[in-house]
């Protein structure tokens, strides 16, 4: 019966009036609705939004009728087929990480933050001292961390460019020690290709770029020659959005394309909604109140809420006093979907995750 009685909404962006007029007809033929914009019945506009909301078995059977349709439908079909794919949820699958392996899906994954900047807005200073970094390396690693993300450049508000030889200076011999050491892979946490190839060449199991592939265009090629995943951030110059979720998504798709395009397999790909960065207080609240909407690409999700400042303003707080609001966003992060938390407290929110999975996920 479930696909008599689970409904759907999905949002189609970009359909001129003949398309959007037939999938329109099409769902209330079968007894679901769609929502479009005025201009559509008389063409008066030159292209719509569509939200379609039915069962689905509903959008199922409108999905085959619009494969033998005229005006691009089958296209459109083929997407929202995609969609509904996504959104039923994937099967726990093994990532290979260069030498070593994650496994999503059976629980949600850990990453300890090891910053070894001067100016980082929580811990800027902390590890700076490679010797101090390699040991809250394995400290991470003790308390829980399934993966490491060392970052040698600070993205706080008014931050200090770094050039890539100093971030390469920085990173070097923290992940020369670790690399061989850790039980559990390393990102390298950078939007520069040429720091991404120096500290791959060295070892390193992943990239996290915050600019998604789309900052360092060298990026995509170099993540590919060395076969590692990346994890792709959503990021821009401003925080103006027509429509906030549908923007994001955009971006990704584009962050995929580039990523497919230079060989990265689609699988290797992890999506950040990149929380605190080109969103106000409030676009980061929505963001996270919306989290599932991003099932619809079908890729792991990175949530990376520790200690920002979004958390502080609501609660009015320093940065060393967030750990509580941080568990909120990890718990409900994880009712939500994702499937990596990004964290500080590593030991207090694996211990927030194993409870939030312990109801979520079983």
């Amino acid at each position: 019966m479930t696909s008599k009685a689970v409904h759907r909404a999905i949002k189609i962006s970009g359909l001129t009036p003949k398309q959007a007029n037939i999938i329109k007809q099409e769902m209330l033929s079968r007894g679901g609705e769609t929502a479009v914009a005025r201009g559509v019945i008389d063409c008066s506009q030159d292209s719509s939004s569509v939200l379609v909301l039915g069962t689905v078995k509903q959008i199922e059977s409108m999905i085959a009728k619009l494969k033998i349709q005229p005006f691009g439908l089958s296209a459109v079909a083929n997407q929202l087929t995609d969609v509904l794919d996504n959104i039923e949820g994937r099967k726990p699958f093994e990532l290979k990480c260069r030498d070593k392996t994650l496994i999503f899906g059976r629980k949600t994954l850990i990453m300890g933050i090891l910053n070894i900047t001067p100016d980082s807005f929580s811990d800027g200073g902390s590890y700076i001292d490679p010797g101090k970094a390699v040991e809250q390396a394995f400290q991470l690693q003790e308390d829980g961390a399934d993966i490491i993300d060392i970052g040698a450049e600070s993205t706080r508000p008014g931050h200090k460019l770094v050039d890539w030889e100093e971030e390469t200076r920085r990173l070097l011999p923290v992940l020369s020690s670790l690399v061989r050491k850790l039980d559990i892979p390393i990102s390298v946490d950078t939007t520069k290709a040429s720091v991404a190839e120096r500290m791959l060449a060295e070892g390193a199991h992943m990239v996290n770029d915050q600019w998604g592939l789309q900052g360092d265009r060298e990026m995509a090629e170099v993540v590919s020659r060395y076969q590692a995943p990346v994890i792709v951030m959503h990021n821009q110059k401003n925080n103006i959005y027509p429509d906030l979720m549908g923007d994001m998504i955009d971006f990704f798709r584009k962050s995929i394309s580039l990523a497919q395009n230079a060989g990265i397999k689609r699988d290797a790909v992890i999506i950040d909604p990149g929380i605190g960065f080109a969103k106000s207080p409030e676009q980061n609240i929505q963001v996270l109140k919306r989290l599932e909407e991003l099932s619809c690409l079908g890729l792991p999700v990175l949530l990376g809420t520790s200690r920002k400042s979004t958390i502080g303003k609501i609660l009015d707080l320093s940065v060393d006093q967030r750990m509580e609001g941080t568990a909120a966003t990890v718990a409900l992060g994880i009712a939500s979907g994702v499937d990596i938390v990004r964290v500080h407290d590593v030991r207090e929110m694996a211990r927030v995750a194993k409870m939030s999975d312990a109801i979520i996920r079983f």
